[in-house]
């Protein structure tokens, strides 16, 4: 049967997907913003929002909100990220009219009271210090941070101690109310549901949400480069090289991801087989490409000792390298198995696919089916992954570091060393 979609008078679309001899479906809204909307002053808000919604409504304390949905054998949650923010639930079929008026009462009538924020926020400054006390966690944050300086899409999602802190009731419906419009949200569900009775409740519930949110389109990402380390006497040092990536609409965004798994997508990668099984210079090592909007980017990372970092990361440049001058059939092969696969597997899950088709209709504004988009993995062949490479790893690269990483090598050594439109690189002495 596929993807049905219908859109509301007030501009929300409303998508699903009946998955046969399943008994639960999984549902949510997706509102296309995320902490990358936030003003200056609101480094966190996004994320507050998120946890302050399940505190209470006009109708629901924030026991009613868990109970019901519990009492049921559901469960409810939330996520915040770069460009998006989800609501979402998992139930019986029969459950879903419940779900739906929970969700929607969440973002219709949230009352944000004084003390349950107060509450909220001591939570999220728990959170905060947990992450700083994660190294292998915390690096990410700071990984980006140094990609995009000076800007919201490389800021942490979780705001600082200063500016959660900061925040008032006031504050988060203002923002909930400039971001959360009807022709930005989608509602999403999978599994067990038949969409003309999901299209029913839902146009019952938020067929009347306001249809625009006036807040600002945020400011076109610029990714920098740069360099951030931490000295922590720590037993391991974590490690991430990163360099510009493709935004999820350009050409080469599927190269991109082909490449990060032939370079480091599991055991028989080039980095794993390399760097850990051949030369155990590191417990991990993988690569990954994370595609946005208007930007993306290409990252290694790598978790390894102290004595292990001055070897590590000349093997790694030159895998780089090596990754420009030749890539061999069998690896796109595996890639694109790897990547059919991943695809297959999520589709047999209700809340995987939720959110799959949830992510394609805010990004495309339609549902993209699996066919179509191994239609666009076969037109990538070994000469075009070769000429990614090649263009990917001459950029100005990102580096961030994490423990004692007193013998890695200079940010310009690590640059010097790789290829250039001039030059087919430099390598840094083992």
């Amino acid at each position: 049967m596929g993807v049905e979609v219908s859109r509301l008078s007030n501009g929300l679309t409303v998508a699903s997907e009946t998955l046969p001899h399943i008994e639960s479906v999984a549902l949510g809204v997706w509102v296309k913003s995320g902490s990358r909307n936030e003003r200056e002053d609101e480094h966190g808000i996004a994320h507050l929002l998120e946890h302050m919604a399940f505190k209470g409504t006009g109708s629901r304390t924030a026991w009613d909100i868990a109970s019901q949905i519990e009492d049921v054998g559901g469960e409810i949650n939330a996520a915040t990220s770069v460009e998006t923010t989800s609501f979402f639930a998992r139930v019986l079929k029969d459950d879903v009219p419940l779900a739906v008026d929970l969700l929607a009462d969440i973002l219709t009538d949230s009352r944000f009271d004084p003390s349950e924020l107060e509450r909220e926020k001591h939570v999220i400054l728990q959170e905060i210090g947990a992450a700083h006390d994660t190294p292998d966690d915390i690096v990410f944050d700071r990984f980006t941070e140094a990609a995009y300086r000076h800007q919201t899409i490389g800021r942490s999602i979780l705001g600082t101690p200063e500016t959660v802190a900061s925040f008032s009731p006031e504050q988060i419906h203002s923002f909930m109310q400039r971001q959360y419009g009807a022709e930005r949200m989608v509602v999403v569900a999978a599994g067990g549901v038949r969409h003309e009775d999901f299209v029913r409740e839902v146009e019952k519930r938020l067929g009347s949400f306001r249809a625009k949110a006036p807040g600002r389109v945020p400011q076109t990402a610029n990714y920098v480069g740069g360099d951030y380390r931490e000295h922590r006497d720590l037993m391991d040092a974590q490690i991430i090289l990163g360099f510009e990536g493709r935004a999820y609409h350009v050409r080469d965004f599927y190269a991109s991801q082909i490449l990060s798994m032939i370079l480091g997508g599991g055991m028989s990668s080039r980095l794993f087989q390399e760097v850990r099984e051949k030369r155990g210079l590191c417990y991990a090592v993988y690569a990954f490409h994370w595609g946005f909007s208007d930007t993306g980017i290409f990252g290694i990372h790598a978790a390894t000792g102290k004595e292990d970092i001055a070897e590590l990361v000349p093997i790694l440049l030159n895998e780089l390298q090596k990754a420009g001058e030749h890539i061999k059939e069998d690896e796109l092969k595996r890639a694109r198995a790897q990547y059919r696969a991943g695809l297959m597997i999520s589709s047999e899950s209700p809340a995987s696919r939720a959110a799959q088709i949830a992510r394609q209709m805010l990004l495309f504004g339609r549902p993209v089916t699996n066919d179509e988009l191994m239609d666009r993995l076969s037109g990538v062949n070994v000469e075009r992954l070769t000429d990614l490479s090649a263009r990917l790893f001459s950029t100005r690269p990102t580096v961030a570091a994490i423990g004692p990483v007193g013998t890695l090598a200079s940010f310009e050594g690590i640059a010097s060393a790789l290829p250039t439109d001039q030059t087919a690189g430099r390598r840094l002495a083992v």
